[in-house]
């Protein structure tokens, strides 16, 4: 059935789909306003973005649960023909799904949370910067209970819990209890892996990591290799924020920041990289035909970091990557200390594990233990089983028995990640649930393309794009997480790809 004819009379389904294009269009005003909050606004704005923020939030959660919205969709589902065309029929379950979870949350709700947030990311930019977490302490405390009211509106799932209610916002039909199985699997087989590498093996060197270059230099550098990736410039941007993220606005316009750091010649690089995974997932969905739908939205958060931590990972610090990359790298830089490097220096470098302090600087084995504890405290917030006062001990202690380390500063601690002043609570599982697919989904990609070392090797990355683009992007919201990975892959989600992909990695590395 097509989506869009002008030549056709206006049924029932156009006219659904119209409306949803309009409150994309509307939702697409609030995402270019987030990013230029982020890169471009000057502070003193931050009261009227509140307002603006707030004002849009409204305007488009009225349109989405409108009572013209709930005839359509009545509509649409009673109508044989529309119910049996695969398109249509997956773009009404999850209409269906986003407008009930929609029409549970009062509009001033949901204006207070979009006001609120704003002004908390701006104190939390603030307060971070002057390592100060009873600054911004109010402003999470009314985060945590802003989220508590929105749970509760939205409704626990039976036999959960608050926070599933949350989660479903980011990864629809996951379940905390699930999480604590998948979870719990892969601690039981990271911890004791960690420390077998830590304590058994030979870290590699690392202090070439430390070697300076010019941050004009980085920033042509990481261009290229965005470029290379698959990135449509001509269709996004890439600029600096204190934080980096991606933000699909929509058709034509996907904008990417970075942040860089002149002391470290590749401080930018893998950041850049899972931006651009996140970047080429929204240009692979197809907004141009289907803004507005499902359809042209992606699976959930957890498939979405798949695609970052893809390409950020088992790319971005894998060996054929480097094969092609250190020879541009000293071509466009001319340094003599970066000359000097070679591939083997450098790809076991990258692949060092050794607990940070900072989540997003992590290596691969260590980093998922951050996101576990991020995801225990604010589950325990949320239950109310941990006051906002008693969080930055609750982290040091975490930070302290997971990882070995003390946390000098709250800048290095608990206000280090910019989640939960977005109010974004039920957001951090997914990145390691993106792991996890990302694993999974290079077990099958591999299988599927055996020339892809020599490829990467060449600097040539467009047949895993391809891949990528026919088994993930294309499909949108058309499945479910669980049932997009066991069609691309041939089984349900588990911990063992991504295991088996850590230890044949981390053990030649130190020499085990």
């Amino acid at each position: 059935m097509p989506d869009t004819a002008s030549t056709e009379p206006m049924t029932p389904y156009r006219e659904l789909l119209g409306e949803l294009r309009e409150i994309a269009v509307l939702g697409s005003i609030s995402a270019t306003l987030g990013w230029d909050q982020e890169v471009m606004m000057p502070p003193a704005a931050a009261g009227l973005r509140g307002e603006q923020a707030a004002a849009l939030s409204t305007l488009v959660h009225e349109r989405r649960t409108s009572p013209r919205l709930a005839d359509l969709i009545a509509r649409c589902e009673a109508d044989t023909e529309v119910m049996t065309d695969p398109d249509a029929a997956a773009n009404l379950r999850n209409i269906r799904h986003d407008y009930d979870r929609a029409t549970r949350l009062p509009t001033e709700l949901v204006r207070e949370t979009a006001e609120t947030t704003t002004l908390a990311m701006h104190a939390w930019r603030e307060n971070r910067e002057r390592s100060d977490f009873a600054g911004f302490a109010p402003w999470l405390t009314k985060l945590v209970d802003l989220n508590r009211r929105t749970a509760e509106a939205l409704g626990v799932p039976e036999g959960g819990e608050l926070y599933d209610a949350l989660l479903d916002s980011y990864e629809p039909g996951m379940r905390a209890a699930e999480l604590d199985r998948v979870f719990g699997e892969l601690r039981a087989g990271l911890v004791p892996l960690i420390r077998e590498l830590r304590e058994n093996g030979t870290a590699p060197s690392t202090e070439w990591m430390n070697i300076p270059l010019d941050i004009a230099k980085q920033v042509a550098f990481n261009r290229g290799v965005v470029e290379r990736m698959g990135f449509d410039f001509s269709a996004g941007r890439l600029d600096e924020s204190t934080h980096p993220f991606c933000e699909g606005a929509g058709p034509g316009d996907t904008r990417l920041t970075t942040r860089y750091d002149a002391g470290q010649m590749l401080s930018a690089l893998h950041g850049t990289m899972h931006e651009t995974g996140h970047g080429l997932y929204e240009q692979g969905l197809p907004k141009a035909e289907r803004f507005g739908q499902p359809l042209a939205e992606a699976a959930s958060m957890g498939v979405h970091e798949s695609q970052s931590r893809m390409w950020e990972n088992f790319v971005g610090r894998g060996r054929p990557f480097w094969v092609w990359a250190l020879p541009e790298l000293q071509r466009q830089t001319g340094d003599a200390a970066i000359g000097a490097l070679d591939v083997d220096t450098v790809f076991r470098g990258l692949n060092t594990v050794e607990p940070n302090l900072i989540r997003i600087e992590s290596d691969e084995a260590t980093y998922n233990l951050h996101i576990m504890l991020r995801y225990d405290l604010e589950r325990a917030m949320l239950k109310g089983d941990l006051s906002v006062a008693d969080l930055p001990g609750a982290w040091n202690e975490r930070m302290r028995n997971d990882l070995g380390l003390e946390v000098p500063d709250d800048r290095r601690g608990v206000l280090q990640d910019i989640h939960w002043s977005m109010g974004a609570i039920g957001y951090f599982p997914t990145y390691t649930l993106g792991n996890l697919y990302a694993a999974q989904l290079w077990d099958a990609l591999t299988a599927a393309l055996p020339e892809l070392d020599s490829q990467l090797s060449r600097g040539e990355l467009g047949g895993l794009l391809g891949w990528l683009r026919a088994n993930v992007h294309t499909h949108g919201r058309r499945y479910t997480a669980p049932e997009l990975c066991e069609r691309a892959t041939g089984r349900p989600l588990s911990h063992e790809p991504l295991l088996r992909y850590l230890e044949g990695k981390l053990r030649p590395v130190y020499g085990l």
